[in-house]
């Protein structure tokens, strides 16, 4: 299954955070195929998603979004997995959210919760998390259940 965790960041540079989000996605690669995309804007995303040669599962992260326990967004993701083998794109937002449009378009809001934290840190979060649900799909012991 192939997953694409994406953020929108104008300046397209690296974070503190980048070398445990690449374990995280390291460690994700055993059970998907993760690639970390950073877009200039969210018409760059939308352009990226546009040229792509398939559909692709459109994840945005939004304050406003559902929240889900790691159970929960794990036996998502496994149904993601289990009955479409279609790629999706997890994308955090710019600093001053998604537009209405944009977020008519998304299959799934997604949230963390209403506190507000940098986009690497929500980018290690959902990669974590990410990890976390395939592991409890998988019946690895990584995820205790508290």
């Amino acid at each position: 299954m192939k997953l694409y965790l994406a953020k929108i960041d104008r300046s397209l540079r690296g974070g503190l955070l980048d070398p445990a989000i690449e374990e995280y996605r390291s460690r994700l690669a055993a059970y998907s195929e993760p690639e970390l995309l950073v877009f200039k804007s969210p018409k760059a995303m939308t352009d990226w998603l546009g040229k792509q040669h398939q559909r692709i599962t459109l994840v945005l992260l939004d304050s406003r979004g559902r929240q889900f326990s790691s159970e929960a967004l794990a036996e998502w993701v496994g149904k993601q997995r289990d009955e479409g083998q279609r790629p999706i794109l997890f994308a955090i937002g710019p600093a001053d959210g998604w537009t209405d449009p944009l977020r008519k378009q998304a299959d799934l809001l997604l949230s963390f919760g209403p506190i507000t934290m940098t986009h690497e840190m929500a980018r290690l979060l959902l990669a974590e998390q990410l990890y976390r649900a395939f592991t409890i799909l998988a019946g690895h012991p990584y995820h205790s259940g508290h």
